[in-house]
């Protein structure tokens, strides 16, 4: 057998948590690893400390995996990779940050609690974060994994973010990580992924030409990539 066959993908959503959003990416991937999918609740205005229990109670009972924390959960995925559990082999950080990648409106966390969260808002948004690459595709598919997920939900999630700083556990790494930045991301920008890089320098980064839903925009690409990443693995850490 294929040793990476043997990998476990453990997949942590963006903001949505729904898990719909991947997809078009596990399609993509072709079957080529173990796929976990973890979901946050649609209804519980829950933090990155009770978002991360939940990862922790999902993760693999025995096995090796790898971890990929989608945008929103980028730090989730940073903090649990820090405690070293076994099994992990790497992670992959896609489009994502260690603490609040626009510093500036952590003043206006405030204003959270009036954005609305309705289908035209949610449209509008993600207009911003597909950019060029939008199909009505991927509109109707993000539309349809957010508008699941309540209001109130939404903006515990947006308020975790002003505050989060996962950069301490971010050094604690000790597994290769893996970086995928989109070319045209809106919402996360290069400044964060350079705070990154500064803790992990051995880390990898990926540029794809893509929007912030790069995994959603780009899967094919995205699954070369990881696929390649996840094989290096595979090669120089025994799997048993």
């Amino acid at each position: 057998m294929n040793q990476s066959a043997k990998i476990t993908l453990v997949l942590l959503p963006g903001m949505d948590g729904t898990g719909d959003l991947f997809q078009p990416f596990m399609v993509a991937l072709e079957d080529k690893f173990l796929v976990k999918v973890v979901t946050y609740p649609c209804s519980e205005p829950l933090g990155y400390s009770d978002l991360e229990s939940i990862v922790r109670s999902a993760l693999p009972a025995d096995g090796p995996f790898v971890i990929l924390g989608e945008s929103f959960s980028g730090p989730i995925a940073i903090s649990v990779a820090a405690s070293h559990p076994q099994g992990l082999m790497g992670l992959i950080l896609c489009c994502t940050f260690a603490r609040n990648p626009r510093p500036r409106l952590r003043s206006l966390g405030f204003l959270i609690g009036v954005l609305p969260a309705g289908a035209f808002f949610i449209r509008s948004v993600s207009g911003a974060l597909l950019g060029r690459f939008s199909t009505r595709a991927l509109r109707e598919m993000f539309l349809e994994a957010v508008i699941k997920v309540t209001p109130e939900t939404l903006r515990a999630r947006l308020k975790s973010v002003l505050s989060v700083d996962a950069t301490e556990e971010l050094a604690a790494i000790d597994v290769p990580v893996l970086y995928l930045r989109a070319g045209e991301d809106a919402v996360v920008p290069t400044a964060a992924v350079n705070l990154v890089k500064s803790i992990q320098s051995g880390m990898k980064v990926v540029e794809v030409d893509a929007p912030h839903l790069l995994l959603q925009a780009a899967p094919g690409k995205a699954a070369q990539v990881i696929s390649e990443f996840v094989d290096a693995i595979a090669h120089t850490q025994p799997i048993t």
